[in-house]
């Protein structure tokens, strides 16, 4: 059984318009999640989860401002209206890493963008490169968690963020170059629980007293969870609780500092994935032994997350035809590249597993339920396969928002040279 709001029809039609694979956005859950943390002052998308330029235009028209963490991030916000500045109104744009790259710090000082700063040294490359501006540090508390050891941003075995007893360091070089550190920001991992997001609000206020004065905003970060799994749909986190748990820190920091601060939240995942399908066509059925293997023409190309970190996506059976799928088997499934790891039902560690699924026949389509966050932003071109076409539905109409790569574009940088 499909069990999706949107119907049958417009995966059918999406299909045999744009070509399989391809991605399918819901513009109305993506208008949901976002009336559902705008309860912070400030509302900050981590593009990364996903970049498409239409996704960006969209976030802006809903007052969402936007988060880059490469030049190329910077430029997409850009085309996608954001404005550059730093002054009195909340910064559109605010750049977020650990290193500066030339093209990234180029357009910091060309769009005069707001930093979050994430080590020492971006402070003084800021200084060389003649810059003076308001800064943001991005801190690691010295503790992370996250859905995977692969998205935990704290502690001390993760690369990011300014380690918790450099943060006098940082004010200390800020100043001498002319600079104030006037935010602090802190992200402890991807698909962090409510218990461990809690503990943010604590390091939180703690830290503030290094800034003092200066402070004038303070960010959640993102790691707000999505539930992927279907028996998890009904435990969705309290985004109220968690604002009043930061809203109470908030509180505390205003008395300490004597003025009021703005409180941002920068998601990512929680705003996308769930809008977010990837359909894919099943053009080979096999009996492996005891194993039935659904081959579809969607690879770890398209959607990385189960091969790279273990993930589990729902997964869904549409009959070309219109039959009924009322009988279901165990099946594996698999994509076209030329690696034994390009299977979309396994755990994390590698292991294959199978999953419960409508029988079904070559040509159905197989649709990979929220894929919105990190499937599209982490394509590839490997094997030489071409990037999916991408669609936003939309008051009922489905709108190509991402042509499909054609070979043409995919070999026009490359040049043979004379051997």
């Amino acid at each position: 059984m499909f069990d999706c709001f949107i119907p049958e029809s417009v995966f059918l039609k999406g299909a045999k318009s744009f070509g399989s694979p391809f991605w399918l956005y819901d513009r109305a859950t993506i208008e949901t999640r976002v009336r559902e943390v705008q309860v912070f002052d400030v509302v900050r998308f981590a593009q990364k989860a996903c970049s498409n330029l239409s996704i960006l235009s969209l976030m802006r028209k809903l007052g969402v401002v936007v988060d880059a963490v490469s030049a190329g991030e910077i430029v997409r916000a850009l085309r996608a209206g954001f404005q550059g500045g730093v002054g009195k109104q909340t910064s559109q744009i605010v750049y977020t890493a650990d290193i500066f790259d030339a093209d990234a710090l180029a357009l910091v000082k060309e769009h005069k963008l707001a930093v979050n700063i994430g080590s020492l040294d971006m402070i003084q490359q800021l200084a060389d490169y003649g810059i003076r501006t308001e800064l943001m540090l991005r801190v690691n508390p010295g503790f992370g968690h996250g859905h995977s050891r692969k998205t935990n941003t704290g502690g001390d075995l993760s690369k990011h963020g300014v380690w918790h007893e450099q943060i006098k360091d940082c004010v200390k070089l800020a100043q001498k170059n002319g600079m104030w550190i006037t935010g602090l920001h802190m992200h402890i991992g991807s698909g962090s629980d409510f218990e461990h997001l809690a503990q943010v609000c604590d390091a939180m206020f703690d830290l503030s007293r290094h800034i003092g004065g200066h402070l004038k905003t303070i960010s959640a970060g993102g790691g707000l969870p999505v539930s992927y799994h279907e028996n998890e749909k009904n435990e969705k986190i309290d985004v109220q609780a968690y604002y009043e748990l930061w809203n109470n820190t908030r509180k505390r920091i205003e008395q300490s500092v004597g003025h009021s601060v703005s409180l941002e939240v920068e998601p990512g995942r929680y705003l996308v994935a769930e809008s977010g399908y990837l359909v894919s066509e099943i053009r080979a059925i096999k009996k492996q032994g005891d194993n039935t293997f659904y081959l579809v023409n969607a690879g770890f190309t398209d959607l990385v997350r189960p091969s790279f970190y273990g993930s589990y996506h729902k997964i869904s059976i549409i009959a070309k035809d219109g039959r009924s799928l009322n009988e279901t088997h165990p099946a594996i499934v698999g994509g076209p590249l030329c690696e034994s790891g390009d299977v979309f039902t396994q755990e994390e560690g590698g292991f294959v597993v199978s999953r419960e699924l409508p029988v079904a026949q070559v040509g159905d389509l197989l649709v990979f339920h929220d894929t919105g966050a990190y499937g599209a932003a982490m394509s590839s071109n490997y094997n030489s396969r071409l990037l999916a076409a991408e669609t936003l539905y939309s008051n009922g109409s489905l709108e190509l928002i991402r042509e499909r790569q054609s070979f043409e574009h995919l070999l026009q940088n490359e040049r043979i040279i004379e051997l």
